[in-house]
C-alpha cells in the first residue's frame, strides 16, 4: 500500500527544470489467509478442511450431514494428518453423549464382522470408497451397545481433552452401533473464501480474504490465482480518513 499521502520527491531534469515524482499505494505482495470457510480447520499437508459437528447424529445421518457441505465422513491418509486432527481444539461444548475428558467422532471407517464364534473377528473398511492412499485403523474397542444382528459396525475416534493428552496424540478406535449418536468429524476439500467469508465456485472471480479489498483474484483449485489490484486516490479535500477494509476505494473522512 506504501504511504498514505502523496510523497512529492524533487530531482534535477534537463535544463535545470524541477521535475517532481509522485509515489501513491505502492502495491505489495499480498498474503492470503483463505482456504476454509469459518468453523473449520485447515491442513497444509492434504489441503483438507476438517470441521467438527456437535450435533448428535447416527452415523447415515452424520454422512448426509458432511455431503450436504460437499465434503464427507473424514478418513486419514497419514499419520501426520492424525496427529493434526488429535491436536486440535475443537471448541466443544459439554453434551449428554460424551464424557468431559474425552471426545468421540463419528469418521468414514466401518468394522465388517466375519466371524462371531468365540471373539469378534473381522475388518476394517472405508466407509465410501476415496483414495487408495488412505489407511485403515488398528484393531477396535468394541462398545457397548452393540446388537448380536449386526454384522457392520461404525468407527468412531476417540481423542482427550486434557492438553497433555492431546499433544502426545493418544487415541482409541471404537467399533460401534451404527445408530447410536455421537458427534462427527466432517472433512472437505480446501476452496476459495471471499473476504465477507463466502464461499467461491470454481474459475469465479472474487477478492480473497487479507488486507486488500481491491483485490480481484479466480479461483482455481482453492487457491486465488491470476490477481488484479486496482489502486485508489486518497479522497480529495479530506486530511484525515479511513479506509474500508472489506470494501474497495471506500474511505471515510475523519477531519471535524
Amino acid at each position: 500500500h506504501g504511504k498514505e499521502n502523496v510523497d512529492s520527491r524533487h530531482g534535477r531534469g534537463r535544463g535545470g527544470e524541477t521535475t517532481r515524482f509522485h509515489t501513491v499505494n505502492m502495491a505489495q505482495p499480498v498474503r492470503f489467509s483463505r482456504k476454509c470457510p469459518t468453523g473449520w480447520h485447515h491442513y497444509e499437508g492434504t489441503a483438507s478442511c476438517y470441521r467438527v459437528y456437535l450435533n448428535g447424529e447416527n452415523y447415515w445421518d452424520a454422512v448426509q450431514t458432511c455431503q450436504r457441505v460437499n465434503g464427507s465422513l473424514a478418513t486419514f491418509t497419514a499419520d501426520q494428518e492424525l496427529r493434526f486432527i488429535l491436536a486440535q481444539e475443537w471448541d466443544l461444548e459439554e453434551k449428554t453423549f460424551v464424557r468431559k475428558d474425552q471426545r468421540r467422532f463419528w469418521v468414514g471407517y466401518q468394522y465388517v464382522i466375519t466371524n462371531r464364534n468365540h471373539s469378534l473377528e473381522g475388518h476394517w473398511e472405508v466407509a465410501y470408497k476415496g483414495s487408495s492412499e488412505v489407511f485403515l485403523p488398528p484393531d477396535p474397542i468394541f462398545g457397548t451397545a452393540m446388537s448380536e444382528k449386526e454384522n457392520v459396525l461404525c468407527a468412531q475416534l476417540q481423542c482427550f481433552h486434557f492438553p497433555t493428552l492431546r499433544h502426545h496424540g493418544l487415541h482409541s478406535w471404537y467399533a460401534e452401533n451404527c445408530y447410536e449418536k455421537s458427534s462427527f468429524l466432517c472433512k472437505r476439500s480446501q476452496t476459495c473464501v471471499d473476504i465477507k467469508d463466502n464461499i467461491v465456485d470454481e474459475g469465479y472471480y472474487f477478492t480473497p480474504k487479507g488486507n486488500d479489498p481491491c483485490l480481484s483474484c479466480t479461483c482455481h483449485n482453492g487457491e486465488p490465482e491470476m490477481c488484479v489490484a486496482a489502486l485508489c486516490e486518497r479522497p480529495q479535500g479530506c486530511q484525515q480518513y479511513r479506509k474500508d477494509p472489506k470494501e474497495c476505494c471506500k474511505f471515510t473522512c475523519l477531519d471535524p
